[in-house]
């Protein structure tokens, strides 16, 4: 396994490349899927972002509160490395919306469906041999769903969970005191769903109606089945692991166990780094990492560029 520490990546050089963006389009089952082609003047390497989970949009915002476009800014600093971006709405949301009927009846392998699609549409738009799939939270399953094949340059996983979904849910609602109340229903709620049972919604406590949904319980069903870290293993491609120290949601742990599934890949720790790849210091505290998530004049954490931009130019 490749390590490096953020403070210990070789700064690349900061090109004035001129930027272009434009929107992009692939085939979706219904109707198009949509997305933002952003690119230099000299032709380079493509990386295609994948978003995270629930109404996220191609810039990294969701009407949930996160308000700090952390994917616009992230293409906008790689094309000022040479590094062109398709950051994209998911099937079913935002300008994706006619791509299908029903936005939640889907599954990750859907998802996977359409990420293969924008690769293609990807290469096309600027020919690059192939791109790179960067998926950030949720979306590093994804993209560790579409696997490998024609086009596909190799794995970026930012914030991504290497425990299965389920368990994430499990430890962030044991993570808060809070939840003491309802943690007896939420839990079960979660082992039924992991055994492909569907939950009545209304017996449980109205503060876990929106978690369990009834029409969000078959995504989660099928969320709750995949393994990252075994999925992982099985591919050969090169792969890159991005974690920040100050996540909230995903921890160091979830990074190292994705590496250790991958002797071969480049783990970057970002000390100070939140989920929202906001730097907050390393005594930034609850509050203000929570601010971080709404503020788009907040910059990108330099190392997560440096390091997305030094993985995908490196010469192989």
């Amino acid at each position: 396994m490749k390590w490096m520490i953020a403070a210990a990546l070789a700064m690349l050089p900061v090109c004035a490349f001129a930027q272009t963006s434009s929107e992009i389009t692939a085939p979706g089952p219904l109707g198009a899927l949509h997305g933002t082609l952003l690119k230099p003047a000299a032709p380079g390497p493509v990386v295609l972002i994948v978003p995270g989970s629930g109404p996220t949009d191609r810039d990294g915002n969701n009407p949930l509160g996160v308000k700090g476009q952390p994917y616009k800014l992230v293409a906008e600093a790689l094309a000022a490395k040479g590094v062109a971006t398709v950051r994209i709405d998911k099937r079913g949301m935002f300008a994706s919306k006619a791509a299908v009927a029903d936005a939640n009846a889907v599954t990750i392998a859907a998802y996977a469906d359409d990420v293969r699609a924008w690769v293609k549409a990807a290469r096309a738009a600027t020919g690059a041999p192939c791109a790179w799939l960067l998926g950030h939270s949720e979306g590093g399953l994804v993209v560790l769903a579409a696997g490998e094949g024609e086009g596909i340059c190799g794995h970026i996983l930012v914030s991504a969970s290497g425990r299965p979904l389920g368990t994430v849910i499990r430890d962030q609602l044991r993570a808060n005191p809070a939840n003491a109340p309802i943690l007896a229903q939420a839990e079960g709620a979660i082992d039924r769903l992991e055994k492909g049972e569907r939950v009545d919604a209304t017996a449980l406590h109205p503060a876990l109606a929106n978690l369990f949904a009834p029409q969000v319980q078959g995504y989660l069903i099928d969320l709750f089945g995949y393994k990252p870290v075994a999925l992982a293993a099985k591919l050969k491609a090169p792969m890159l692991i991005v974690q920040g120290a100050k996540d909230l949601q995903i921890g160091e742990g979830d990074a190292r166990a994705l590496a250790a599934a991958r002797p071969d890949a480049t783990l970057v720790i970002l000390p100070g780094v939140n989920h929202v790849l906001k730097n907050i210091g390393a005594d930034g505290d609850m509050a203000a990492n929570f601010a971080s998530y709404g503020n788009p004049d907040l910059p990108i954490d330099p190392g997560v560029v440096d390091a997305v931009a030094a993985f995908v130019t490196k010469k192989r």
